[in-house]
């Protein structure tokens, strides 16, 4: 179920966008209070901005000005709103969506084919292990996704790994929809209670939330655990409630596939400029086709790098590469640039760590200061010199480390009131 326009040239690709992105500017500079103010006082004709390079016209939009302003973004009356749902808030106060009955189609239309990326079809059951309520556009959108393309959907909700493995022997699900590190406590858990996972029917899991791969596309350490104990297909998605939008990879696992008829994607630097080919830089998106509360150059946070060559599946559209971090979580360490992902990276290569969780201050010179703490089966202080040891290996340098309980990071990692682990806390000044 490609759709014929991710097939097109990318001539044809540029053309068919430049096309939606007119109506869209078009819609924003009728409807949309901040956006309508914007190009006043920035002097803006939409109607001149022909092409995705003339979008560099319009400033970007941050989350700061999402923030001060939500309701002026808001392009519809609040009688037309289905659905209301808010970010995460993991980079400050969350900001809420509008969704109409037209945006929940266009979701569900993106899930769906984005979903067909992964090999999911008609036939196939899935396990759904996020939540699907606390205003979280993700879980709702899975769900829709799966019932426009006829698949039987299994709204487990996430953790519990007694009630996953319940769910998966009486309803016999095909793919699992996850945090992957779930995956390694799903072993664990049937390990320990002599569950035949390996012929569970599960042929693989769309993964959210953490990374599958290197920059080069190889597995990360957290794929390579899993794989090494189950043989399961496992498919990386990338996406955010401002983008309402995904990036699912395919059979290939070579970047998440750009819909081009729901989102367009630009990468740039510091000063907003874009960044040449090949380059990473921050991605910036114009929302294609939403009705409630459609966005123009929203700067994402991610860093990201775009690969434009054709894929072997048959679509000829951009792929969005691993996330390398968030811009707000870049740290400048010992005259090295780190992004948390990359930290948890090397300590994934461990087994004697159960949790950990990543803390950046200012220190008295002004400066980044890191102090990873790390809950462990076994202590020793040889761990810790090989602990060391890697991060030198890897990223050139050593943070500080302390080691402490599961007791004690338990409730910090997994917050109730939060849809995902938190591993991350950046308390600069």
């Amino acid at each position: 179920m490609i759709p014929k326009i991710e097939t097109a040239s990318a001539q044809e690709i540029q053309a068919f966008q430049e096309s939606e992105l007119a109506k869209t500017l078009k819609y924003v500079s009728q409807h949309s209070a901040y956006y309508k103010r914007l190009f006043a006082d920035k002097n803006i004709d939409v109607s001149s901005i022909k092409t995705i390079d003339d979008l560099r016209q319009i400033p970007v939009t941050t989350k700061a000005e999402l923030q001060a302003f939500n309701d002026d973004f808001l392009c519809v009356p609040t009688t037309e709103i289905i659905d209301y749902a808010t970010t995460s808030g993991t980079l400050g106060d969350p900001v809420t969506f509008g969704l109409t009955d037209k945006d929940l189609d266009r979701l569900a239309y993106n899930e769906a084919i984005s979903f067909d990326c992964a090999g999911i079809k008609h036939g196939d059951i899935v396990q759904l292990m996020t939540t699907i309520d606390r205003r979280f556009m993700a879980g709702l959108a899975y769900f829709l996704g799966l019932r426009k393309m006829k698949v039987g959907v299994i709204r487990v909700g996430a953790g519990i790994p007694e009630l996953q493995w319940d769910s998966i022997r009486k309803y016999k699900p095909t793919y699992l929809i996850t945090v992957p590190s779930f995956l390694l406590k799903l072993i664990e858990y049937a390990e320990a209670h002599g569950i035949d996972y390996k012929n569970s029917g599960i042929k693989g899991a769309v993964c959210i939330g953490e990374a599958l791969r290197e920059q080069d596309f190889s597995d990360s350490t957290l794929s390579r655990k899993i794989a090494e104990k189950w043989d399961i297909k496992l498919y990386s998605t990338y996406a955010s409630t401002e983008m309402a939008t995904a990036f699912t990879e395919c059979e290939f696992h070579v970047g998440g596939h750009h819909h081009p008829e729901l989102i367009v994607v630009e990468t740039v630097d510091d000063e907003n400029n874009p960044v040449a080919d090949g380059e990473p830089g921050e991605l910036v998106i114009t929302n294609l086709g939403v009705e409630g509360m459609p966005l123009i150059r929203f700067k994402t946070g991610d860093i990201v790098q775009l690969h434009r060559e054709p894929c072997r599946c048959g679509r000829n559209t951009l792929r969005v590469g691993p996330v390398l971090g968030r811009k707000q979580q870049m740290i400048k360490y010992k005259g090295t640039t780190l992004y948390p992902p990359a930290m948890t990276n090397v300590l994934n290569d461990f087994e004697n760590i159960d949790l950990h969780v990543i803390e950046i201050s200012t220190n008295d010179l002004g400066t980044d200061e890191i102090l990873i703490k790390l809950a462990v089966k076994h202590e020793s202080e040889q761990f810790l010199r090989e602990i060391k040891d890697h991060f030198r290996a890897k990223l050139r340098v050593t943070p500080r480390i302390e080691f402490t309980t599961k007791e004690a990071l338990s409730p910090i990692v997994f917050n109730p009131m939060s849809r995902k682990p938190i591993t991350f806390f950046d308390f600069r000044k």
